[in-house]
């Protein structure tokens, strides 16, 4: 399976001929490679929650692919109601697409959906956990370190982690994080788009230690796990 990381916390997963966006800020983002315009046809996009660095240009690009956007219930419903293809779902629940099979898992964090400006598609944030072609990578979305990852230990082949405090787990509670979880590999997101939540994935490395195989990626660069 190949992980593509556009900046931020996009990562297009690619595997058997499928191709799915989880979280595709690509207009707007300092830390984007491309912009939307230049992403191959999707199959799929799944979205952690609908804060605009999230959420992004999820809706033009499921118009343009007619490809299905994978949220929680309000957040699909806002992007149903905006002309997308949507497919609700929520926390705890899995779904078998043509794509490969999506669950949605806790995350805490904020609800408001970018856009929205009536306020009645508030929605819990959650982490996805997307199994395709015999792989399964675990994008935490935004989060506090939480006991509720314990729940996926020795399940997960990659893990996508944000390490960028201030909105989200810093650098030691995401090493902590991967401790719970135990992902075979796990690549650092969600840090230096800002410098606010300006990190050293190197530092993220030193303290993962040899609990799992720490790749870096600069926006652009992919990574193949066999």
């Amino acid at each position: 399976m190949k992980t593509t990381f556009h900046g931020h916390a996009c990562f297009v997963l690619e595997r058997d001929g499928k191709r799915v966006i989880i979280d595709p800020f690509l207009t707007g983002n300092p830390a984007a490679d491309i912009g939307p315009d230049k992403l191959p046809r999707l199959d799929a996009i799944l979205l952690s929650h609908g804060h605009g660095d999230h959420l992004g240009d999820a809706i033009a690009l499921s118009k343009r692919d007619r490809a299905t956007i994978v949220a929680t219930f309000e957040l699909a419903q806002f992007c149903g109601e905006k002309g997308a293809t949507s497919h609700a779902m929520h926390i705890g629940g899995a779904h078998e697409f043509p794509f490969g099979t999506v669950k949605l898992v806790p995350a805490f964090h904020g609800g408001r959906v970018e856009g929205d400006a009536t306020g009645k598609y508030t929605t819990n944030p959650c982490g996805v956990v997307l199994t395709i072609g015999g792989k399964t990578v675990y994008h935490c979305g935004d989060t506090a370190l939480t006991v509720e990852m314990q729940l996926l230990a020795g399940r997960i082949d990659l893990m996508l982690v944000p390490i960028g405090d201030n909105f989200t787990m810093g650098v030691e509670d995401a090493a902590r994080a991967v401790e719970f979880v135990k992902p075979k590999s796990v690549i650092p997101m969600h840090y230096n788009t800002w410098d606010l939540i300006k990190a050293d994935p190197q530092e993220f490395r030193r303290l993962v230690g040899n609990r799992a195989a720490v790749t870096i990626l600069s926006p652009g660069e992919s990574h193949t796990l066999t």
